[in-house]
């Protein structure tokens, strides 16, 4: 994640500091303020840690109120704290103030207005139950379609009300996490001449490098087949056939890091295999931007629309622009054997070479920063989006019930199918029809992904019943289960 600090006027996250004096903490309202240098208890929701933060007010935020009026928002996913220090913060952002807290002691509070969940730490079965009708769901999901496919389906998305994912469709899109501006696209890459004599000292053109092995994008299958065509070295855990030069470069946290050394290594290969662990629209990790930071062309299979977000026409070959490996690896030898082909791949480093309008206005719209200290992260920023729609919302609320009727109250927004919507899992090389029928990759990811439909619609079913008890989850996915084998 980015560098937490300053950004946009009022995107501040206050620092938190401990009362010296241990005062309880009440069952229904924070406590009044504790010691004389103005560190409010009642910065404390009810439940929480016993943790006071300091009521600072960042620029161009006028909220006035205390601590202990403002709206909470409750992270059910507590595998992302501390994020700041302490459970629980006042954050104080462009157009109002929350505060935010992990304690699910305050999951019925009446001031507990928002639930941000994790996706990945997602499960349908551990939803809080019932649903609170003064309460919005909030999702964060930087992460892979394969870490959680209930949010892939309609069900499983209209759960929540504000989404940050990958997909550039989302509330606050996290599209370009992986790229931290284009000064990092713009990188030299090695010379030609030094990726030649690598070539002469017996290394392939194209590099593979992966240890997280029977994926839903199911890259191995298609890599092997590659392998019959062209030399591929690959030095991960997935179809190792080369051994990494040094013990530190086999340290399997080295390759996590933009170490020196092996970036120096890597960056020596013409090409570099860069398969996305699962298949989704504006899914782009660093298997695509690392290569192009590293002048090495990328040999991509992941987002469809990757091309919107490309610095230029050619900067990235497609696997799925060829019909066969073969075809694929023909072209790549021919790239091999003629440079100045080769090289046109890499003309977006030159001055003027980013030509996308598209791609420049995203990362200069975007109000967060990645690995830049000046600029808030996502997670802070996703979390003053929220804290301002929860604002608004009471606002609203509060206007509808003095007009008496005469204004509207506000509609709910609902996360729609585009805000995630990633396709069924399909095979890397073949169609399913050609897989065994104890394939080990169609027995997991086609079974994991029909079976997240069914725990979506089942959860949903649970909302409107207004069930309270969790427990019943199975008993409504094994109604959903008959219904669907009744129905074929």
């Amino acid at each position: 994640m980015g560098g937490a600090g300053p950004g946009p006027a009022g995107l501040w996250v206050t620092l938190a500091l401990a009362c010296s004096a241990g005062l309880a903490v009440a069952a229904e309202e924070p406590a009044e303020p504790c010691g004389a240098h103005g560190w409010a208890q009642d910065a404390v929701p009810p439940g929480a840690a016993f943790v006071a933060a300091a009521s600072y007010r960042g620029p161009g935020n006028n909220d006035t109120r205390s601590n202990k009026a403002l709206p909470i928002l409750l992270w059910w996913s507590g595998s992302l704290f501390p994020h700041f220090p302490g459970d629980t913060e006042r954050i104080d952002c462009p157009r109002g103030s929350c505060l935010v807290t992990r304690s699910r002691r305050v999951a019925r509070h009446r001031r507990t207005k928002a639930l941000i969940f994790y996706g990945t730490d997602f499960r349908a079965y551990e939803a809080p139950l019932p649903r609170l009708p003064h309460q919005t769901w909030a999702l964060f999901h930087e992460e892979s379609p394969m870490n959680n496919y209930v949010l892939s389906h309609s069900p499983g998305i209209r759960l929540f009300n504000y989404t940050a994912t990958f997909r550039r469709e989302s509330d606050y899109p996290l599209t370009l996490q992986w790229l931290p501006g284009t000064a990092y696209l713009r990188a030299p890459a090695v010379p030609l001449a030094e990726k030649e004599a690598w070539r002469r000292k017996g290394y392939g053109p194209v590099l593979y490098m992966q240890s997280h092995c029977d994926v839903p994008s199911d890259r191995d299958r298609y890599v092997r087949e590659l392998m019959k065509y062209i030399q591929v070295d690959s030095y991960g855990k997935c179809l190792h056939n080369r051994e990494l030069p040094s013990e530190r470069l086999r340290d399997t946290s080295t390759a996590t890091t933009e170490d020196s050394e092996f970036m120096t290594f890597i960056a020596r290969y013409k090409f570099h295999l860069a398969l996305e662990n699962a298949i989704c629209d504006d899914y782009m990790t660093e298997k695509l931007w690392r290569p192009m930071h590293l002048g090495a062309v990328p040999v991509y299979r992941g987002s469809p629309a990757v091309r919107d977000w490309m610095p230029n026409n050619r900067s990235i070959i497609l696997i799925d622009d060829f019909d066969s490996p073969q075809e694929l690896a023909k072209y790549l030898d021919f790239l091999d054997k003629n440079g100045e082909e080769y090289l046109k791949y890499l003309e977006y480093k030159n001055a003027g070479g980013i030509k996308n309008q598209f791609l420049l206005e995203s990362l200069e719209r975007r109000e967060w920063g990645v690995n830049d200290m000046t600029l808030p992260n996502y997670l802070n920023g996703f979390e003053c989006f929220i804290c301002d729609k929860e604002n608004t919302r009471i606002k609203e609320e509060q206007e509808h019930k003095k007009s008496r009727g005469e204004i509207p109250a506000p509609r709910p927004h609902i996360a729609q199918f585009k805000h995630m919507g990633c396709p069924m899992p399909t095979p890397g090389f073949g169609s399913v029809e050609d897989l065994s029928g104890g394939d080990s990759w169609k027995e997991m990811w086609l079974q994991d992904y029909w079976q997240s439909l069914d725990q979506g619609e089942a959860l949903t079913a649970m909302i409107h019943r207004n069930e309270s008890h969790q427990g019943r989850f199975w008993d409504y996915m094994h109604e959903i289960f008959l219904k669907r084998t009744r129905q074929h």
